[in-house]
């Protein structure tokens, strides 16, 4: 790849699992628009839950999540009496025919919970949302602090696909995140969780990372793929010390350049198709007989996901959920979480109410970051007044493009190369109307 086109596409860019994207969420949509919302939700929606753990057992420095190290099991305690409350809450305002058709367990780690804490967080949700027989339920999980007990846990539970974090294998990069993470430990998690019956594993991996190389990337590579997980994710490395303070204790130093950066998520990409898997958008890959690489794929803030239901709904602090009228977040201050669920109230504080002129951009948007095309059809058939417009930007971008990035197509206008692939979130920003606005800070765009 030319250096300069590094550069030209490097520059800070959302990596849009939403949009508009959370920075741009404002307090305009509060606790009330959220009650009104769940009240309007259609007899029978089909919901996708998602629980936040904003706590783990110890701090990893490149973490971008709302996360905090705990050594005691108290705070967590706590938390668990609010997020109880706060399903209660909300299962109450909802009509009682919705059905679960997925559910993410995220962090933090949930993997911090105690096994009667798992169980009893697992039943609390079963309890009052009906569960789809065939629904997806994920949980992230931390290989380093971990036991048969709450592996038994979540497979009582119903969890039946699970991701666990690795990033890399590498001495000298654990070290430098703070993050130390044997094979071994690995893949006795790994090992434990299928004995458990749950089959479909998924592992994390990071690159950009200080002193990371692509002979690193190589090495963790041989390892997972001998734990043959059914999902990879490749997720680029966001190094915004000035927002994250524990990302002060990376040296700057320490991280690739631009042009190392892109060659590792190449070099990773690569072996990653020539072991079978499919590719999936901008960084997840799957086995071929894997429900995402037979799609149709989504995306929301957990990634690229099969999860196609009506409606979000996001329990616990800084989690974020999605109605058909738009988007809603819990605040993030845990001790706030906690004083506004134990009153009785929801804990939104900001949102955002969706336009004709959102959904369609998000529709582009969507559409690009998954399946690498421009969406004319679907624009004309959903946003007819929006369409014209849109697709006039999208004939510019194909006119003005010099770099080989977009192809003209007859239905889509264009389609995305396997050269534009890198840069989709950069392809995608074309299309952001609120790009620019505010002092928003994003990572990289390579």
């Amino acid at each position: 790849m030319n250096p300069e086109i590094l550069q030209r596409y490097a520059a800070p860019v959302p990596r849009y699992t939403s949009y508009p994207t959370a920075p741009h969420f404002t307090n305009a949509v509060d606790a009330a628009t959220y009650g009104q919302w769940l009240r309007a939700l259609p007899s029978g929606s089909a919901l996708s839950l998602y629980v936040h753990i904003p706590f783990c057992n110890q701090l990893c420095w490149y973490c971008g999540c709302t996360t905090k190290a705990t050594r005691q099991y108290h705070p967590v305690a706590d938390y668990m009496t609010a997020l109880l409350e706060e399903i209660s809450t909300v299962a109450d305002l909802m009509p009682r025919d919705c059905r679960t058709v997925h559910m993410h367990w995220g962090g933090g780690s949930p993997s911090i919970l105690s096994p009667d804490d798992i169980r009893r967080l697992a039943d609390a949700i079963h309890s009052r949302f009906q569960r789809d027989p065939a629904a997806e339920f994920a949980v992230e999980v931390d290989p380093r602090f971990f036991d048969a007990e709450r592996i038994a846990a979540f497979s009582d539970a119903g969890v039946n696909r699970v991701s666990v974090g690795v990033q890399d294998f590498d001495p000298a990069v654990q070290k430098a995140i703070n993050r130390t993470q044997t094979v071994e430990m690995t893949r006795s998690v790994v090992e434990m969780f299928r004995a458990a019956g749950v089959r479909s594993v998924n592992i994390d991996l990071v690159y950009g990372l200080p002193y990371q190389t692509r002979q690193s990337i190589d090495r963790t590579l041989d390892e997972v793929l001998a734990l043959a997980p059914d999902r990879i994710a490749l997720f680029g490395y966001a190094h915004l010390p000035s927002r994250l303070k524990h990302q002060r204790l990376i040296p700057d130093e320490a991280l690739p350049n631009i042009t190392e950066r892109f060659a590792q998520a190449n070099r990773a990409a690569n072996r990653l198709v020539a072991a079978g898997y499919v590719r999936i958008g901008l960084d997840h890959f799957a086995r071929p007989e894997d429900a995402l690489a037979r799609g149709p794929v989504h995306r929301n803030f957990q990634g690229y996901t099969t999860d196609a239901a009506d409606a979000l709904i996001g329990f616990g602090a800084s989690a974020i959920g999605k109605l058909p009228q738009g988007y809603v977040q819990n605040t993030p201050v845990t001790p706030d979480y906690e004083r506004r669920v134990l009153a009785g109230d929801l804990a939104t504080v900001r949102g955002r109410a969706l336009t004709d002129e959102d959904r369609a951009r998000g529709l582009i948007i969507e559409r690009l970051m998954c399946d690498l095309r421009f969406p004319a059809a679907e624009l004309k058939a959903q946003f007819p007044e929006q369409a014209g417009s849109l697709i006039e930007e999208a004939e510019a971008l194909l006119e003005s493009d010099t770099d080989g990035l977009v192809v003209p197509h007859s239905e889509d206008v264009f389609r995305v190369t396997e050269k534009g692939r890198a840069f989709l979130r950069s392809i995608c920003a074309c299309f952001d109307a609120y790009l620019g606005q505010g002092e928003v800070r994003h990572s990289v765009g390579v």
